[in-house]
Order: structure tokens, then sequence, then C-alpha cells
């Protein structure tokens, strides 16, 4: 019973607003994630003398939990928080031993600004597991927005060490996000150089590594990485065009400043990164 999976990011300094669509895009990937085979209040597939484990065995608790967990990631997803809780709540009053509702619930108070729930949540879900991989990112990178870097920074490297981990690069780049917004630029590059070494196709991982290599003056480095991701239509957006403006204008090539500025005007006109070009802030 895999959960549809979804994505999370926010992110290092001015590319803020591009870098939470790619975070959400990279955290929230699997924060409910669960199956049938070592649920919790159903037989382990491990012990080779049971029967196999399949939808049957699964309890009407379960079940119920299961599919309000169901609908609380999806409201999540499309940034319904209260509705999102409230499913979040019926699903762990109809099971209470899933770590994932838990982690969702993290999410959920996170996301709503209650600190102390949102942390509580999170340290339940790793008491109910405490290998779950999923649960390790997401509170890492709570830990991050609450500038808690050491803590955060612990939790990521524990999710990297884990045999049962499959998506490096997920947790490489929130670790990349968040070493750079504590200030550590260079740890933060090597990250995502690591992170894109592995996943060349994720914008992500590109726009932040590109953002970093900005901030560090490797303009060259930071120019190659944007125009990666702007030659695609679909993934440009203002915080793309806005980023490769700046690039552009530090090296001091006029023409490709206009012509990137035509299209952040042309394509955006009311967003804030226009905005922030005609003031010509371009060192925000």
């Amino acid at each position: 019973m895999t959960m549809t999976k979804r994505r999370v990011t926010d992110a290092c300094a001015t590319a803020s607003a591009w870098l939470a669509i790619a975070l959400m895009t990279a955290l929230l990937t699997g924060c409910v994630h669960h199956t049938t085979e070592g649920a919790p209040g159903l037989p382990s597939s491990s012990d080779a003398s049971k029967d196999r484990v399949t939808a049957s065995d699964e309890s009407e608790a379960a079940r119920r939990g299961r599919v309000r967990l169901e609908l609380a990631s999806a409201y999540f997803g499309r940034g319904q928080m209260t509705t999102a809780l409230d499913e979040v709540k019926r699903s762990i009053a109809a099971d209470p031993t899933v770590a994932a509702a838990y982690n969702l619930r993290g999410l959920i108070y996170g996301s709503l600004g209650d600190s102390r729930l949102a942390e509580e949540s999170f340290r339940r879900a790793m008491q109910l597991d405490s290998h779950d991989t999923d649960t390790m990112q997401n509170f890492g990178w709570y830990l991050c927005q609450q500038s808690r870097f050491a803590e955060a920074e612990a939790l990521f490297a524990q999710t990297l060490k884990s045999p049962r981990y499959q998506d490096t690069p997920r947790t490489l780049l929130t670790q990349g996000v968040c070493q750079a917004r504590s200030g550590k630029l260079d740890d933060a590059e090597r990250t995502l150089v690591r992170a894109y070494g592995l996943d060349v196709s994720n914008p992500a991982i590109a726009v932040n590594l590109s953002e970093v290599l900005y901030r560090k003056g490797e303009l060259e480095r930071a120019r190659f990485y944007i125009r990666r991701v702007n030659s695609s239509a679909d993934l440009i957006s203002p915080q793309t065009l806005w980023l490769a403006v700046r690039i552009e204008n530090k090296i001091g090539n006029r023409s490709a400043v206009a012509d990137l500025s035509d299209q952040l005007r042309n394509r955006f006109p009311q967003s804030t990164e226009a905005s922030s070009l005609a003031e010509g802030r371009f060192d925000e």
C-alpha cells in the first residue's frame, strides 16, 4: 500500500520563493510513504514461515488510518492545512501506531507555525520507527528552518547512512540548502555538487547550486547551472530568470541582462522579481 509521493523545498537567500517549491518537492517525497509489509499490526514479511502479507491481512483500524492518511497527504499537497490536520488526526485516532502519520502531522504543524507540536510530532514518529528516513529528512529540514543547524546536520547524516535509504540526492539537496542557510557555502557547494552528480536532471539541485556559486563569486559556474534550467521552457520561473539576471549583471554581460530582463518583465510582470528588477535591486 505505497501511498502517492509528493515533493518539498524552501531555500537560501534570494531564490527562496522558487526554492520553496523545489524543497516541497524534495522533502515531502515519501513523507507519508508506508507499505503493507512490516506495517504496524501486520505480520512481517521477513518471517519466511508466515504467509505472504496481502490487503486482507489489514485490520479495519489500520485500513481506516491508512485511508485518512492518504487524504491528509492529498490535502497537504494542495496547501489545505486545516483540512489536512483534521484528516491526520482521524488517521492517528484510528491507528496511533503509524510513524508516517506523525511525520505528516509534524509537517502540517510546521507549516502552520506551531513549533512545539511540530517537534513533538516528529519525535513521536521517530519513537515509533527510529529507522524512518523520511521522518529524519523532514525533521532535519524543520530544525534547519529553526536555525538549529547542528541538530539538522546530524539528522541528515543519519539519513544518508541508513541502509534503508534509497533517495540520496533528495537528502543531499536538503542538506546543501541547509548548509547554505547557515552560511557554510563551501560545505553547501560540495554537498550540492555531489547531489548533482547523482541526479543531473533535477532542477532544484541545479538552481540551489547556482545560487550558492553566485554567492561565492563563482560566476561562470553559476551561469552554467542556471542556464541548464532556463533552457527548458517548463522550468523557467521568475526566480530562475532573476538569478540568471543577477549572475549576468555581476559578470557584466549587458546584452544577456537585457534579454533576460525582457523575459522576466514580459512573462512574469506581477512577480516580486520583476519589481526588484524595476528598482535595480540586483544585490538583494
